[in-house]
């Protein structure tokens, strides 16, 4: 028999009830499946979930873990108790102290202790069975006789004389014990039912409780993504603003230099003038008519004033417009970064999108000019006035803002003169000075490359001369970044492959151009899978 206090530890502090269905919370703390459903479901609009134990929270809901160990003692100790520590029937004829009873006898209608049950009556009469209070419900109401049959017809139990002389007269009967046995037989079929239906429906929700679980992850992963991708946003536009404000605030300050010292040179100027005007004044109220005539002409004097004041102006006209050059500039590139920005949010949150590709001012030389539309490189004679960083190429070249690091990609070019150009691709670790940052001179980089009317593929500082003149002025550029491959096209009808190069990449690649004279335009670029055409 267990003692007290280990029967209280197969009890739940939730219902104070022996568990039914034990779970396990993850601080090790045990309640009945329903009592602490119920206590969580209350729990769901606070947000906050805790052991009504330990009071340990939980940031989710925490799942719910069968203790089988648990189940398994409480239902093999409490199957080893004896039937009076349940009923609490004691032994009739211990009138001094409760003893518990073993057995009750339906023909002294008494309930038996071990002690008592010992010296009993062994008769037949004596029928013996499991402790009971109320011993009339084993006797037949009518005869008063102990049942011992079961009429199948009336599903009813009998005793002898309902049997042979009473209304289940001819009727089929079986003893008690054996029908008994034959509604267990069929109890213990749908409890096997009822126990493989109770366990895949306990299955069923652990795995809803497992995708719940998953989802609520899935849904925090999803909101620090969020959150990290708004922060970043908010720091680089911070960022994209002081670099604008710096810029115009330099241009302002720039500016503001240069009238001053403009309106202080028109100031040195306008008293001159003033002093000229005032010694003519003084000639035109002379009389003495021979002075007058020995002064200098008048037209002499105003001359180089006008050519003065003109340079002056178209001087000052000239810088204007350069600032306002270099404003137009600023506020172009700033709204492709804001593109790039938002490309980038695109391509973050809800689906890849084929990047266009944008020439970087921030590379390119300064005798190319980039159309404001990041696009077109033109060679000009005039320097273009961008700060010497450590990123601008020696030479009259310029690299594509972005990279590609997987997949299939081509762009088209447009070569406005023919002469010395090259087209192709870098990675962005290739030097910017030097006769090896010429695209195709160096490891880091792919050119086609149009040299006195004679075309050649190089790379590392080696050519591969083709055979084939180029008579068109567009050429496509085909990626397949993951097979390592590079192909060169002339757009000719019908398109005409030039040279693939092959090569294991290990770096983002970057469209690339040299401009010798005249311009080279980009086309577009696109991601998607090259026609069969491409293929080689």
């Amino acid at each position: 028999m267990a003692s007290s206090a280990l029967r209280a530890e197969l009890d739940c502090s939730i219902c104070l009830s022996t568990y039914t269905d034990p779970v396990m919370l993850r601080c090790g703390h045990n309640f009945c499946r329903l009592c602490i459903d119920r206590v969580l479901d209350t729990q769901d609009q606070s947000g906050v979930y805790s052991c009504p134990e330990c009071r340990e929270e939980f940031q989710v809901r925490p799942v719910l873990m069968r203790d089988i160990a648990l189940r398994n003692i409480m239902e093999n100790l409490l199957s080893t108790q004896p039937t009076q520590t349940q009923t609490g029937i004691c032994c009739t004829y211990c009138i001094h102290s409760p003893v518990p009873a073993v057995k009750s006898c339906l023909h002294c209608e008494a309930s038996l202790c071990d002690k008592h049950l010992r010296v009993h009556s062994k008769s037949p009469e004596h029928v013996l069975c499991d402790p009971s209070t109320n011993l009339e419900k084993r006797k037949c109401s009518v005869h008063k006789k102990v049942l011992e049959y079961y009429c199948t017809e009336d599903t009813a139990c009998i005793c002898v004389s309902c049997r042979l002389d009473g209304e289940h007269r001819g009727h089929r009967v079986e003893m008690l014990d054996e029908a008994s046995e034959k509604k267990k037989k069929k109890l213990r079929n749908v409890l096997q039912k009822l126990t493989t239906k109770r366990q895949k429906t306990e299955e069923r929700v652990q795995s809803l409780e497992e995708r719940r679980r998953k989802a609520q992850e899935k849904a925090s992963g999803k909101a620090e993504r969020v959150t990290a991708l708004f922060i970043d946003i908010r720091r680089r536009l911070d960022d994209l603003e002081k670099k604008v404000l710096s810029e115009i605030s330099r241009q302002e300050e720039q500016r503001s230099l240069s009238l001053s010292d403009l309106i202080q040179k028109l100031e040195i100027k306008k008293a001159e003038l003033s002093m000229k005007m005032r010694h003519i004044e003084e000639l035109c109220n002379m009389t003495d008519l021979l002075t007058v005539l020995q002064e200098p002409d008048t037209g002499d004097l105003c001359d180089p004033e006008e050519g003065g004041g003109d340079e002056d102006t178209g001087g000052h006209d000239r810088q204007r417009h350069d600032v306002d050059g270099r404003d137009v500039a600023v506020i172009s590139d700033t709204l492709h970064t804001l593109c790039d920005i938002i490309s980038g949010i695109r391509s973050g949150i809800y689906v890849a999108v084929p990047a266009d590709i944008l020439l970087d001012v921030n590379t390119a030389n300064n005798n190319l000019h980039i159309s404001d539309d990041l696009k077109t490189a033109t060679l000009t004679e005039a320097k273009q006035n961008r700060p010497e960083t450590a990123e601008r190429f020696q030479y009259n070249q310029v690299i594509s803002r972005r990279g590609f690091i997987s997949g299939r990609h081509y762009w088209d070019v447009e070569i406005s003169r023919s002469g010395y150009w090259r087209v192709g691709m870098c990675y962005p670790s290739i030097a910017r000075r030097g006769q090896q940052s010429l695209f195709g001179d160096n490891n880091k980089s792919w050119s086609l490359r149009r040299f006195n009317s004679h075309c050649s593929v190089r790379h590392n500082n080696k050519e591969i001369p083709l055979l084939l003149q180029i008579s068109s002025n567009r050429l496509r550029i085909c990626l397949d970044y993951e097979a390592g491959q590079l192909s060169f096209y002339e757009l000719c009808n019908p398109i005409r492959h030039l040279h693939t190069v092959t090569a294991t990449f290990t770096e983002p690649l970057h469209a690339a151009v040299t401009v010798s004279n005249g311009s080279i335009k980009i086309l577009g670029g696109h991601k998607i899978p090259m026609s069969p055409t491409y293929n080689q």
